[in-house]
């Protein structure tokens, strides 16, 4: 019996288009389950798949082995925001009166469904963190001419609908149209972005993968083209809430986060206040590590992009509010890993999710660069003020900088010799086995869409496309290492270890 992505009377959601494709499950046959178990079903295809369990090893901004300390990691920052977004769900899929209508004409909030795509929502994280996102775009178009170059939101799409497989070639996770349209946080091709969302800069799918994404979001027709669906824009919000707080918290904890300098950095910008408002863009640039500069320039950077929403007196209240409760309060009692300091942390914590929580609204008509759910003007400059703190005074650090160059500069070297190794004609066949069937799905990707959709590529002629494919390929493969493969593949390839074994396991 094939399971359907129906989600009951009323709504606006259709059946999803790949429906029949699904593989019967033994929970469709429970009596007394959850109404809609096809999206639980999704939940533990992504749960116990392996790209899922491999973010346990890939860094969110600093890895275990690097800082030296508990940090978090891909997979923690994955459970936590499952956890915020079922809690923002919950919520939402009860709401009384028009609101409530409203999520329902859009095509519903389950809970569920928004618990799975944020599962979902880092798979395609390649290993190292942002900085290794960034080489491997660079990588992408530099070396093999792929004009999509490389991005993790797309990377996560052609995972679940491609690269990962449950028991059926063909289909990747097979999983409901809900759940893959959940994940489309940028729902458009690399440069179709505009003034949306993210920029042109991010996107969400690949060409390769546009028939999964037009078959997904088929299933909300009241959802506007270039829109995120409503359980996307709570796993979206989500993601913004528990990246604000849990990277505060590792860095926190490791005693990074220089109480004196933060401080310095917020009074300043308050008592010039008047005088850095005067100062052209250029003069702040020059000055940014002179106190309160780097703040300013948050602001203008806010007002340039979303003038639909920042206002100088929410941004003001936001700075004071964090000033208040985080580098006067917080900040001022140095993490000393006793209990008491857990329990300070953990209520801190606690308080500002349930906060961000409570300041979710709905919107009939989003702006361009929003959502039909997201944080009210209060907490969207409360959001980004904290994202300000490690972006400013961690992301920025010389000795960060220095250890993820290093990273970056294996993964080039990693690209370089996979690519060297397919192009020997006399050892191609020795190459990893998933190299080569990553390397066998984009050519057939390409060429299916050579014949159905050729003005979505830059070449039709074959010999291209297959060299196109192999650099796919090779990307597929390396982005889905983590840290540590990554690093002994590297000196597997060079040579420099031998302890062959152990550092080759799994590839």
């Amino acid at each position: 019996m094939a399971i359907t992505a129906d989600a009951g009377p009323g709504s606006a959601r259709s059946e999803d288009p790949r429906a029949a494709r699904r593989i019967p499950e033994p929970l469709d046959h429970i009596q007394g389950v959850e109404r809609h178990p096809e999206y639980r079903v999704d939940v533990e295809r992504l749960r116990f798949s392996p790209y899922y369990s491999r973010l346990s090893a890939v860094t969110q901004v600093i890895s275990q082995t690097g800082a030296g300390l508990a940090v978090h990691n891909r997979l923690t920052h994955s459970i936590k925001v499952a956890a915020v977004a079922r809690a923002i769900a919950t919520h939402l899929s009860s709401l009384p009166g028009a609101d409530g209508r409203l999520i329902e004409e859009l095509g519903g909030c389950h809970p569920v469904v928004v618990q799975a795509a944020a599962a979902a929502h880092d798979l395609g994280h390649p290993p190292f963190g942002h900085l290794g996102e960034q080489t491997l775009d660079r990588l992408a178009r530099e070396r093999f001419g792929l004009r999509e170059g490389f991005e993790g939101n797309a990377q996560t799409f052609r995972i679940i609908t491609r690269l990962d497989e449950h028991d059926e070639p063909g289909v990747g996770l097979n999983l409901t149209a809900a759940v893959r349209a959940a994940v489309l946080k940028y729902p458009w091709l690399r440069g179709e972005g505009g003034a949306r969302r993210g920029g042109s800069g991010k996107f969400s799918y690949y060409a390769l993968d546009i028939d999964d994404q037009r078959e997904a979001l088929a299933a909300y027709p009241r959802i506007e083209p270039g829109q995120q669906t409503v359980e996307c824009s709570v796993m979206d919000i989500a993601d913004d809430i528990a990246y604000s707080l849990h990277d505060l918290d590792d860095f926190y904890r490791a005693g990074l986060l220089d109480q004196t300098i933060i401080s310095a950095e917020f009074r300043t910008w308050r008592s010039e206040l008047s005088h850095l408002r005067g100062l052209g863009l250029a003069d702040l640039r020059a000055e940014e590590r002179v106190p309160g500069r780097s703040l300013e320039l948050l602001w203008r950077r806010l007002a340039e992009k979303d003038p639909w929403i920042a206002d100088p007196d929410a941004f003001d209240e936001a700075v004071a509010r964090v000033s208040d409760e985080v580098v006067d309060g917080l900040l001022l009692r140095p993490f000393d890993g006793s209990l008491a300091s857990e329990r300070g942390l953990a209520r801190f914590t606690s308080a500002w999710i349930a906060h961000l929580q409570a300041r979710v609204r709905v919107y009939r008509s989003p702006d361009i660069r929003s959502g039909h759910v997201s944080l009210d003007r209060t907490a969207w400059h409360e959001v980004a003020v904290l994202k300000f703190l490690h972006q400013r005074f961690i992301l920025h650090r010389p000795d960060l900088a220095v250890y993820q160059r290093g990273r970056a500069s294996v993964l080039e070297r990693l690209v370089d010799g996979f690519a060297a190794w397919l192009d020997d004609p006399r050892d191609a066949r020795r190459a990893p086995r998933r190299l080569v069937d990553v390397v066998e799905l984009a050519t057939e990707d390409y060429m299916r869409l050579r014949r159905e959709e050729p003005d979505l590529l830059d070449t039709t002629d074959v010999t291209q496309l297959r060299r196109l494919a192999v650099g796919r390929g090779i990307i597929d493969y390396v982005a889905s290492l983590t840290d540590a493969q990554a690093s002994s593949l590297d000196a597997l390839l060079a040579g420099q270890t031998e302890r062959l074994w152990e550092a080759g396991q799994g590839l």
